[in-house]
């Protein structure tokens, strides 16, 4: 079934091109489309399209499909188009006339547009639970293990003392960022587009305020060819979003698969956690942490990929959009395993005593050294002339270290303002 059936049948090969993988992606969104068709059906009844008595059909098949999605029993079959022309068929043949007329005073376009900013609404939400759990357990190891200390690293050279305190209260605060670039997408995401139609409006004298209100949408998309302009520009800017969460994690990533090197030694996993070799048995990879560093670099380049595929479209709608559909559902389902298994993960953790003392990190303390100097008279540039001649000819002596007592800094670590920073998620 097609929701534009005239009566013709289309060339076989042309129809697998133009579907595509749209009957397994759409199962993501077929919630989304029976809550805006239900929205949409009270409305028509408002206006008088549909009666109280065919309403209440409609609402109950709906309920019906929905309990089929919610139980991962509701399929799309190769007979259809996609989501939306199953569930017009659907409503169709148990209700006939009232199913026919759910369609009156939108456009495919339209069911889409709205599915998917209730999917990316609804989403970002997750990934903003999903965050501030793994930013809870960032906290956590940070106050568990904030006096022990590591070594700290510029261009991958030994440079100063940190903590891993400080390392990861740093990947929870720079979270903190990607949670407000999460809201201000959702804020954007957040404006039912429903009753643009085909990006035009309709002729009939709908309630689009209704529609918002019964959609839970906290404004409306009050412009017709606005609203179908949002295809590709949500998806943008959601992505952009992803990308800088993908970003964080990444880098934590690569830190983690660093410090579990036996040349760093300075954090390990149960056994369980890890994956071996086939010929070196006392290899014990971060094989999890390498894919997710992966998949999160991969991330980070959806923004790009959603710029070619939309970028110097004219106004209203084009099939092109069709193509955005399984990039951001995957980006979004990819991230939300990310985070779980991140989460996870990071909870069995072991942190390692590191020996500072160690000949490689003689030079450790050099910058405690040069103010240990300016603290008694010297001026910095002769301090730190004197603290390179001596690592130069080899007579440096590392000294006990200073403590930190800025704010952000190793010796304090300021972590309930951190936690007080975090953005509320409603």
């Amino acid at each position: 079934m097609k929701l534009w059936d005239k009566g013709f049948s289309i060339d076989k090969t042309i129809e697998a091109f133009t579907i595509g993988d749209d009957r397994v992606i759409d199962l993501h969104i077929a919630q989304y489309d029976l809550q805006a068709s239900l929205a949409h059906a009270k409305m028509l009844t408002k206006i008088g399209i549909l009666d109280h008595n065919e309403l209440l059909q409609i609402e109950q098949v709906i309920q019906h499909l929905q309990n089929e999605v919610a139980n991962k029993t509701f399929k799309i079959e190769d007979d259809f188009e996609d989501v939306h022309s199953k569930i017009e068929f659907e409503l169709t043949q148990r209700l006939g006339d009232a199913g026919k007329k759910i369609h009156t005073a939108r456009s495919r376009n339209d069911q889409v547009l709205v599915a998917l900013q209730l999917y990316y609404k609804d989403n970002l939400m997750v990934l903003q639970k999903q965050v501030g759990a793994l930013f809870d357990t960032l906290l956590n190891l940070a106050k568990q293990h904030k006096s022990e200390l590591l070594p700290g690293y510029t261009h991958l050279q030994v440079a100063m003392p940190s903590s891993f305190g400080l390392w990861f209260s740093a990947y929870a605060e720079a979270l903190i960022d990607d949670v407000i670039m999460l809201q201000s997408a959702q804020k954007i995401v957040d404006q039912n587009p429903l009753g643009s139609a085909a990006g035009y409006g309709s002729s009939f004298p709908i309630d689009r305020e209704m529609t918002t209100e019964l959609l839970n949408f906290s404004d409306l998309k009050y412009n017709a060819v606005a609203a179908q302009m949002m295809r590709g520009k949500n998806e943008q800017i959601v992505a952009f979003a992803l990308g800088n969460l993908a970003f964080t994690l990444s880098k934590f990533a690569m830190d983690i698969c660093l410090y579990m090197s036996q040349n760093f030694d300075f954090i390990s996993f149960p056994d369980n956690l890890t994956t071996g070799s086939s010929i070196m048995p006392h290899k014990k990879n971060p094989d999890v942490f390498e894919l997710i560093r992966g998949k999160c670099n991969n991330l980070q380049g959806l923004s790009s990929q959603i710029q070619m595929m939309t970028n110097n479209l004219p106004s209203g709608y084009h099939r092109d959009f069709q193509l955005l559909k399984s990039p951001m559902i995957s980006a979004f389902e990819t991230l939300k395993t990310v985070l779980s298994v991140f989460d996870y993960g990071l909870q069995q953790v072991e942190v390692k005593s590191v020996d500072l003392k160690d000949e490689k990190y003689k030079y450790l303390f050099t910058v405690d050294s040069i103010n240990s100097l300016v603290q008694n008279g010297t001026s910095f540039r002769e301090a730190y002339q004197a603290i390179g001649a001596q690592v130069q000819d080899g007579t440096y002596e590392c000294e006990t270290r200073h403590r930190h007592t800025h704010i952000g800094g190793i010796d304090n670590l300021a972590l309930d303002k951190i936690k007080a920073k975090y953005p509320k998620c409603d």
